[in-house]
């Protein structure tokens, strides 16, 4: 059993929404997916760090869902800022199981447990670029910080690891709010994706506030989802 992360998988199966033209490094991007989560098993767990799916709702999302699934190992989903099929957790949730999709579970306002001593929290985080310093903007951070501090606690004393879509620390910009929820439960590490193409060039990986930051953007990963915990 391992733990995985990859985030951004921007699927779009039964939508019109080629990837290929953010580059060439997004060709066959769905095909690269398959190929290397053939190398999982089935008691992996893959945490997905938002922006699945380019469907509008639930409907035009199920064959990119379905793709999912039948991909090897357990999934763990959050919402990313192009997840426009999403409305609540609890029509996913319900819709997985009207469409008979068994291995995917939602990680919102929640935490799972992984191995003995582990545990997957996270939410979707916030970012600078998202109309800073208005009041819709407060009020979208609070929110946000309300509900990675719910996963935090539902952790308990295991050993906290955080999965966003939106990374804390990007180039000069730090969110420092979040950063303080890590100092005060102890987290690990926090693996976030969002970041492509030329916004590469100011990613930050490595250790930060006692923290260990990893970007897990699908192309950044060539596709590959990256180990975690064995």
């Amino acid at each position: 059993m391992a733990l995985y992360a990859i985030g951004d998988l921007h699927l779009s199966i039964s939508t019109n929404k080629p990837m290929d033209i953010f580059g060439s490094v997004w060709e066959n991007h769905t095909e690269k997916l398959k190929d290397s989560f053939s190398a999982l098993s089935s008691d992996d767990v893959t945490v997905i760090c938002g922006d699945l799916s380019w469907g509008m709702n639930l409907d035009e999302a199920k064959e990119d869902f379905l793709f999912i699934d039948n991909l090897p190992g357990r999934k763990i989903i959050l919402k990313g800022n192009h997840d426009y099929w999403w409305s609540t957790a609890s029509k996913a949730k319900s819709f997985f199981r009207e469409s008979g999709i068994t291995t995917i579970d939602i990680l919102n306002n929640n935490c799972f447990f992984y191995g003995c001593d582990a545990a997957i929290c996270g939410t979707r985080g916030w970012f600078y670029e998202e109309e800073k310093g208005t009041e819709h903007d407060k009020k979208i951070l609070n929110r946000e910080l309300g509900r990675l501090e719910t996963s935090l606690k539902a952790a308990g004393d295991r050993k906290k690891y955080v999965f966003l879509h939106y990374p804390p620390k990007y180039g000069t910009y730090v969110c420092e709010e979040i950063l303080d929820l890590f100092e005060k439960y102890g987290v690990i590490m926090c693996c976030a994706g969002h970041i492509h193409g030329k916004g590469l060039h100011s990613r930050f990986e490595g250790e930060f506030r006692g923290v260990t930051h990893r970007l897990v953007s699908a192309d950044y990963l060539n596709f590959v989802p990256i180990k975690i915990l064995d």
